[in-house]
């Protein structure tokens, strides 16, 4: 069956084409409306009686591949109203139409919505000039903003995180509908009160889940003091790790005795390995003065203002933090040891030959990382095998003490050994870290009471301390489905939203495209 296109179809619904005209640059369509009585928009009387007519100029949809210019003949009417004050009004149509004022068709202007929304200002304006849809970047925000925010459906469980405008510097919140898995609000700083007043108009929120930290805590307890507080499990792990690795730096004078490193010799080390040893010196005697006040009673806040350390330097000393010698990271030598001391005991000593082979396997690092090394193992041989025996970072330990023992070297076995031996405590706080990891992955909540009475004479005992403060959140957090992990990925989607309005935009348009194009 044949099926004849009328021009009418290529036109916004309730016109009539009365002209058309092409030309090499552009398609001018002429129409008129095709009813024949308006609306007064003052009063809402019905009008038939014309005034006079006008022209107003349109953008619409391309077609063909050429702009789309809708010439609209419209009419001005009579309002017959008594009591209206308009004697005189301009034409109305309907919304999804043509709006008042419009320089665009409703269905154009949806799409440039959309294209502001996807890609922001000038990204979008360039992909528009390719759409034959010319818009300046500035219009597509202008759009964006207009339309705002769309409503949405109160929630019952709900996710709420911070959120970096500024790394260290200034902070946002993100809250989300976890059951529609969707954005619902940006907040413009991460304060409680900030939190609880939006908290507070949602009364019907029944979860929410959130982080470790307590300002979330705080303000959904006051805002929703019915509401269960689920903690989030990732975070619940990561802090379980970093509690472990807290133990290890408090012990690192412990190991360095297991190890055989309590005593370094000056004369053995490289240039930069003596810069970080007389570091570390300057440190324990800064140490020394920290402790020494605080063993006197003298509080934080006043040991601070005596030494001119700040409180983050003096907490780690009273925690034990700060007792590595060499705190660096972890050398990209690490993966060939085992072949360079074979090869070195085989009586290859020249480190230019060594670091050439070394090249052959896919060691990208330069010739100074081998020279260092021969150099210290030269002076390591003529001195004395043990005195130059260096223990690994805290981090290093920390890993090599959590992965599985198939995964070690035998020189990583061996050292990890010599630590499970000489630092007991260590290796029970590895335990009940362990052991809460399992509890997390499991969901076995009747272990909670008897880990916490375990880890509270452990090494971990202050991570102990703060899951019992929060024993109700991290109940739920075992126990429940819900959980911040969706939080965290809606905080990746707007961050990449930020970054491609390089970091300028303002808090409404951020919202309009997060939460619009959700």
């Amino acid at each position: 069956m044949g099926y004849t296109l009328r021009l009418s179809t290529l036109v916004p619904r309730g016109f009539v084409v009365d002209d058309t005209a092409v030309d090499d640059e552009m398609m001018l369509i002429t129409v008129r409306p095709s009813s024949t009585a308006s609306l007064c928009p003052g009063c809402g009387t019905r009008s038939q009686r014309i005034h006079s007519r006008y022209q107003r100029r349109l953008a619409d949809l391309p077609m063909a591949g050429k702009p789309v210019r809708v010439v609209v003949v419209a009419r001005r009417f009579h309002c017959g109203a008594v009591l209206c004050g308009r004697r005189i009004f301009a034409e109305r149509f309907d919304g999804d139409v043509l709006a008042p004022w419009a320089r665009r068709t409703a269905r154009l202007d949806q799409i440039v919505h959309h294209l502001g929304l996807a890609l922001g200002g000038r990204p979008a304006a360039s992909f528009a000039k390719r759409l034959m849809l010319p818009v300046s970047n500035d219009t597509l925000l202008r759009i964006v903003r207009r339309r705002g925010s769309p409503r949405f459906v109160p929630p019952a469980v709900i996710g709420i995180d911070d959120w970096a405008w500024r790394r260290n510097q200034r902070y946002g919140t993100i809250i989300c509908d976890l059951e529609r898995r969707k954005t619902i609000a940006l907040l413009p700083d991460r304060e409680p009160a900030t939190a609880q007043a939006w908290l507070t108009d949602q009364p019907q929120i029944g979860i929410v889940a959130r982080d470790r930290g307590g300002g979330y805590a705080l303000a959904a307890a006051k805002a929703l003091p019915g509401a269960i507080q689920v903690a989030d499990r990732w975070h619940l792990m990561e802090n379980a790790s970093r509690a472990f690795l807290d133990a290890v730096r408090k012990s690192m004078r412990s190991i360095r005795a297991a190890l055989g490193a309590a005593t370094i010799d000056p004369e053995l080390l490289t240039a930069a390995e003596r810069i970080q040893y007389e570091g570390y010196l300057r440190r324990e005697d800064t140490n020394a003065v920290i402790l020494g006040m605080a063993k006197d009673g003298t509080t934080i806040k006043e040991i601070v203002r005596r030494s001119g350390h700040s409180r983050g330097v003096v907490r780690k000393v009273l925690r034990g933090q700060r007792s590595d010698v060499f705190r660096v990271r972890e050398s990209s030598l690490e993966l060939y040891l085992p072949w360079l001391d074979a090869q070195w005991t085989a009586g290859e000593r020249n480190a230019t030959a060594l670091w050439r082979r070394l090249k052959n396997q896919g060691f990208r690092g330069c010739l100074r990382v081998v020279t260092e090394w021969a150099t210290r193992r030269r002076h390591s041989d003529q001195v004395n095998g043990d005195a130059l025996r260096r223990a690994p970072s805290a981090r290093t330990i920390a890993r090599l003490m959590t992965i599985g023992r198939d995964s070690l070297s035998k020189s990583e076995t061996v050292t990890v050994a010599a630590i499970e031996g000489g630092v007991p405590l260590l290796v029970e706080a590895r335990e009940t870290v362990a052991g809460f990891q399992a509890m997390i992955r499991k969901k076995t909540l009747a272990d909670l009471e008897p880990w916490l009475e375990r880890a509270r004479s452990s090494l971990v005992a202050s991570f102990a301390n703060g899951v019992l403060k929060d024993r109700s959140a991290v109940s739920a957090a075992i126990t429940s489905q819900w959980s911040n992990g969706q939080t965290e990925g809606q905080i990746t989607k707007l961050k990449l939203v930020k970054r491609q309005m390089y970091g300028r935009g303002k808090l409404d348009l951020l919202q309009a495209r997060v939460i619009g194009a959700g």
